[in-house]
């Protein structure tokens, strides 16, 4: 993976690794596995993609997700990595009137753990990004732009196609932290899915950078 990224000079600033024996047993080892694969990566960013869906039912579950956050950041840290976490909508359900993802935000040490914010995962929820910005400034260092159909809101389109203004969003990056954003497009391609992120990535260039 590093030789064909070295051959076409990208950098994988991040990337996606799945934690969950850690998360649900203290596990270490695929842990320790990733961080040696982000640093050999050169990566900046691990970051933790899921939550399976029998560990996350309850407030309880989201403390103890929140604290090994905690752990795998501290392991990061002392490897040269920052931890991550990207939500989808799940996060944003209440239990007892408090949602998984404020449990994550305000029990994981904001100096240690950051998170890729989904904006379409945010807004599809009933979410405002803005909101989350202004309530946590400097913590969502990364972003997943993906855009939602206009006719379908369970599908993506072009970013600039679709029914979320994302111009708010870029002109609050600031108060947000980002650093890094990552152009995403899972379903729905009008031509086919290079083409896609061709088109997104314009837009964005053109209109909201």
């Amino acid at each position: 993976m590093k030789n064909i990224l070295d051959e076409n000079n990208l950098k994988a600033v991040s990337g996606h690794y799945n934690l969950g024996n850690f998360l649900y047993d203290g596990n270490t080892a695929e842990l320790i596995a990733s961080i040696e694969a982000a640093k050999t990566l050169k990566s900046e960013f691990l970051t933790v993609p899921w939550v399976d869906e029998p560990f996350r039912k309850s407030l309880e579950d989201y403390k103890k997700i929140a604290s090994r956050l905690n752990e795998a950041a501290k392991m990061c840290t002392d490897s040269g990595l920052k931890l991550a976490y990207h939500n989808h909508d799940f996060e944003f359900q209440k239990h007892d009137g408090v949602t998984g993802y404020e449990i994550l935000l305000n029990e994981t040490d904001k100096n240690l753990v950051c998170f890729e914010l989904d904006l379409y995962w945010v807004v599809r929820s009933g979410n405002d990004p803005l909101q989350l910005f202004k309530e946590n400034p400097g913590r969502f260092k990364m972003w997943h732009v993906k855009d939602m159909d206009k006719q379908n809101q369970a599908l993506n389109t072009e970013v600039g196609s679709g029914l979320i203004d994302f111009k708010p969003f870029f002109a609050a990056a600031k108060q947000a932290g980002m650093v890094h954003f990552f152009v995403e497009q899972e379903n729905n391609f009008a031509v086919n899915s290079f083409q896609s992120i061709k088109t997104s990535c314009d837009f964005i260039s053109k209109k909201l950078l």
